[in-house]
């Protein structure tokens, strides 16, 4: 056919070629194997290479290959099977220690030069590939009492510092704000000018009076405390994924949902337990000033009275549960270090974390060091873990709050950013410890309010089942083409192949990772793509009822389909890009499949077909047409 021109073959050509290059990557299947990475200049090398070999055959769990790539930043030992894979990771993360990351991996079997060109095969979801899968929820209760305990402290600092007399300053009910009592009116409202002028996000409100007790009530506004959650929920997605980055879990996902849940998949991880311990634990540090003699501190934990510039605090077990007073002001706070490594105190051998703070802690820290030189100062080690109790039948989770000093001592010299925190428990305390505190401090707490685990064989059972939907839903389409179309139907049959295989090329280009609804999203797609197609047959028979010659109908019909196919896929195409960008985890990945398949079917369905029939058809003098 002369309409089509040769520029058009020319470009279905390239772009089948290009399909058929980055989908070919997806026919090798990825082997399972562990990756090893150096920690704080740990060397990747072939010394490394030889210890990990020695450590695999003492545990006989013998790899298919050892391999350390081109930049010397990670080692990858390949294992014929999944058992292989987990027994290999436990016995390298015992042998190797905390200077290593170990991870489990999915290692390629791409062959190099399709690699070379960055055609990679699509990485598996975590219905696929196995996993867990854990639901966190944001504890927003623990948000409005640290902001509105650090509005108090600030006030108070303020009227000080304003020289505005006053008798307390103290929090309300949780969300009722702050309370000041002040002794004269006019110190109420020179206190209500300088609160509302430094604090603009607190909406400042006269009291009651009562004799010479002024009131003022501070709460913070609406606005502020939706800008706190959505904040804390962020920072704490930004701090699990580091978290899990130490873990070394390769393709995580970490995503919120809702206004104040969290979704953390850890594709390839089947340990729940040591993956909670790290990604759901709250365990941070605090410095702050020592107050009050040791024996005022034991008198304060018998009587119950606790000065009201101090609270009160324990040591750990191992330290006898010893009180001690401590300023209610934080000196430096765990999300101001930028990196902590466990190790030994080298004048008594306990185990230690040297900790470097930031620049805002490190000010922080010279200051009070240089002026209380002398002075004891605390490390408070805090934990937070959930309690599940039965009450009436139903689990009941409870957190709770372990606050411990498991330092204390005078300061024998200035310092700021770098030095050391000592007396922890043991080894594997200071090691977890400086783990959690490399991956950041959580802005609010989170608990686990749901966790699964998917096991690898259930992941090989849903990629058998999808490829056997996949291919089931695509042969009856094209069964059906072929019958009812004849010539016409196996084109369609054709161009309804490549379109699949331009979906996979593109999904794998780009990254996309297939999931279970992504593979939903494919069976849907090519179900969809052939609805163009029987627009244009049923154009053409039209055309041929109308008179038209076979070659003429061929080309009004392709004409006439074109407006009503794009019509079609553009409502298709917007309500795949509204699950592309409201929803999230299983329908967004539904979304972004369906996008894609739309355009390549777009593409197919019309340019393709009309490639072929132009071949088949042109130049030649048709009676009829096989449609």
């Amino acid at each position: 056919m002369s309409d089509f021109p040769r520029w058009k073959y020319a470009l279905v050509v390239i772009v089948l070629l290009f399909g058929i290059v980055y989908a070919l990557p997806n026919v090798f299947p990825p082997q399972p194997a562990v990756q090893i990475s150096g920690n704080r200049g740990s060397a990747v090398d072939a010394t490394l290479k030889t210890k990990v070999e020695a450590m695999l055959a003492t545990a006989k769990v013998p790899a298919t290959s050892i391999e350390v790539d081109d930049k010397a930043t990670r080692l990858l030992a390949r294992f014929p099977n999944v058992d292989a894979q987990t027994k290999a990771s436990d016995a390298l993360r015992a042998g190797l220690g905390e200077n290593y990351t170990v991870a489990l991996n999915l290692a390629s079997t791409v062959p190099a030069w399709l690699r070379g060109i960055h055609a990679n095969s699509m990485p598996l979801g975590l219905d696929l590939q196995g996993g867990v899968h854990f639901l966190m929820e944001v504890d927003q209760n623990a948000v409005i009492d640290a902001q509105e305990t650090r509005y108090a402290d600030d006030i108070r600092s303020l009227l000080r510092d304003k020289n505005v007399s006053y008798d307390s300053v103290n929090r309300n009910a949780r969300g009722q704000g702050v309370s000041v009592v002040l002794r004269t009116d006019a110190d109420r409202q020179q206190a209500a000018t300088l609160i509302g002028t430094d604090y603009p996000d607190l909406t400042v409100t006269d009291g009651p009076t009562t004799g010479n007790r002024f009131l003022l009530n501070a709460t913070v506004k609406p606005a502020k405390l939706r800008e706190l959650a959505q904040s804390t929920i962020t920072q704490n997605v930004t701090t699990l994924r580091q978290r899990v980055n130490a873990l070394g879990v390769s393709e995580p996902l970490i995503q919120q949902q809702g206004p104040n849940q969290i979704i953390v998949e850890l594709a390839g991880v089947q340990d729940t337990a040591e993956a909670k311990k790290i990604i759901g634990a709250t365990a941070t540090l605090e410095y702050r000033a020592g107050l009050y003699t040791p024996q005022q501190a034991i008198d304060a934990a018998n009587s119950g009275s606790v000065p009201p510039d101090a609270k009160l605090y324990y040591g750990s077990k191992e330290q006898g549960r010893r009180p001690y007073l401590l300023s209610k002001k934080v000196i430096a706070k765990g999300d101001e270090l930028t990196s902590a490594v466990s190790g030994r105190d080298q004048q008594n051998g306990s185990p230690n974390v040297s900790v470097s703070l930031n620049s805002a802690g490190a000010r922080k820290m010279q200051e009070f060091t240089n002026d209380n030189v002398g002075k004891p100062m605390a490390v408070l080690y805090i934990t937070r873990t959930v309690e599940t109790k039965m009450v009436d039948g139903k689990e009941v989770k409870t957190p709770k709050i372990t606050e411990e000093v498991i330092n204390y001592a005078n300061i024998s010299s200035p310092f700021g950013k770098q030095f050391s925190t000592n007396g922890l428990p043991s080894d594997q305390e200071a090691s977890e410890l400086a783990l959690l505190l490399r991956g950041g401090s959580l802005a609010a707490p989170v608990d686990i309010v749901g966790e699964s685990v998917i096991g690898p064989s259930l992941g090989a059972d849903n990629i058998d089942k999808g490829f056997k939907a996949v291919m089931l839903g695509l042969g009856l389409v094209l069964l059906a083409a072929a019958i009812y179309y004849k010539l016409f139907g196996l084109v369609a049959d054709v161009a309804l192949f490549f379109n699949l295989v331009l979906l996979v090329a593109v999904m794998s280009l780009i990254g996309v990772t297939l999931t279970m609804p992504g593979i939903a999203g494919i069976v849907l797609t090519l179900g969809m793509a052939i609805d163009a197609n029987v627009l244009i047959c049923e154009r053409i028979r039209e055309e041929l009822r109308n008179g038209s010659s076979p070659l003429a109908a061929i080309r009004t019909g392709y004409d006439k389909a074109w407006a009503t196919i794009l019509d079609a896929n553009v409502t298709h195409l917007l309500a795949a890009l509204g699950l592309m960008t409201m929803g999230s985890g299983p329908i967004k990945g539904f979304g972004v499949t369906l996008f894609i398949g739309i355009l390549t079917s777009m593409f197919t369905s019309v340019t393709v077909t009309h490639a072929i029939t132009a071949l088949i058809h042109g130049g030649r003098k048709l009676k009829t047409l096989s449609v």
